[in-house]
């Protein structure tokens, strides 16, 4: 089979497309036939050697942590899917033409492939954070880096739960932002004053990592109401770092059931194929996302 992976810690350029042997689900597992891939940060993070304690990274390494797809193999004791399936979930190498997963759900009717490839890890985190950071239904929630697929996802969790929502952007992403139900604003010098003029900020998530801890926590007024999942800095400041996973099987249910009702859709920007990796790991460092990036391995639907 095809498989994106690569052998030294570094830039893009260190990813290669190879032929590899197919990976095996062992109990507790299921395989997938790749329909499609989400690209994430801790994808690239993890290329560049950064040491995240919840993925060990040994090489020669695989690339990517989500994927959607058909099931083809069941490993033992697991119950409730079938071959044949169309599932999302979390596992490991899943920029491939076949990965094991370790957390899934079946994909409500109607829903891509390649949209729901970009679900798992995002929807995980947004369900997290909102919980680790405290915001209750008529509180404001201040996030700051909205328009990327973690913000988006939070923007429309957080208004399926009465939370009001303050998001920054870039000029372009504006309108977005308002469209998922946010009263937006752009980043860049100034920005705290225009949140102020927005209204009162209760709580906040800083998503981009921009050097921004600072000015979230004098705007909420304490730094237990500031959660940042893109600054490791951020505990200096008596912020909380977010990086350890909570229940992925809840977070895919939960996230079907958004799907299903119409209260969660997240664009995606761009699709890439298995030979383009680099170009989305380029693409997915740069920012300014709007939505999702996947690779796409198989036929869609």
């Amino acid at each position: 089979m095809k498989k994106v992976s690569f052998a030294a810690f570094g830039g893009p350029d260190v990813l290669r497309l190879i032929d590899a042997e197919e990976p095996h689900a062992g109990p507790g597992r299921i395989r997938v036939s790749v329909r499609a891939a989400g690209v994430n940060p801790v994808d690239w993070r993890l290329r560049e050697g950064q040491v995240l304690g919840a993925h060990p990274v040994e090489l020669p390494s695989g690339v990517g942590i989500d994927a959607a797809g058909v099931v083809d193999e069941v490993g033992d004791g697991v119950e409730g899917v079938e071959i044949g399936d169309h599932v999302f979930g979390e596992g490991t190498s899943t920029y491939a033409e076949f990965a094991v997963l370790s957390a899934w759900a079946r994909m409500p009717e109607g829903l891509a492939f390649e949209e729901a490839a970009g679900y798992p890890s995002v929807v995980e985190t947004a369900l997290r954070v909102i919980r680790e950071v405290g915001a209750r239904p008529g509180e404001t929630l201040l996030v700051s880096g909205a328009s990327g697929g973690v913000g988006s996802a939070v923007l429309q969790i957080a208004r399926d739960r009465g939370i009001p929502v303050i998001g920054t952007a870039g000029a372009a992403n504006q309108d977005y932002l308002r469209g998922l139900g946010a009263l937006a604003t752009t980043y860049g010098e100034g920005w705290a004053g225009r949140v102020r003029r927005l209204g009162r900020v209760d709580a906040a998530l800083d998503l981009a990592g921009s050097g921004v801890i600072p000015e979230l926590v004098e705007l909420t007024g304490d730094p237990a109401k500031v959660v940042s999942i893109a600054d490791l800095d951020a505990p200096r400041f008596g912020v909380r770092f977010s990086g350890v996973a909570g229940s992925v099987p809840d977070a895919l249910a939960e996230a079907a059931s958004l799907i299903a009702r119409g209260r969660l859709h997240i664009p995606v920007e761009k699709s890439y194929t298995l030979a383009d990796a680099a170009a989305a790991h380029a693409d997915s460092r740069a920012g300014h996302t709007r939505g999702r990036r996947v690779v796409t391995v198989g036929p869609g639907r």
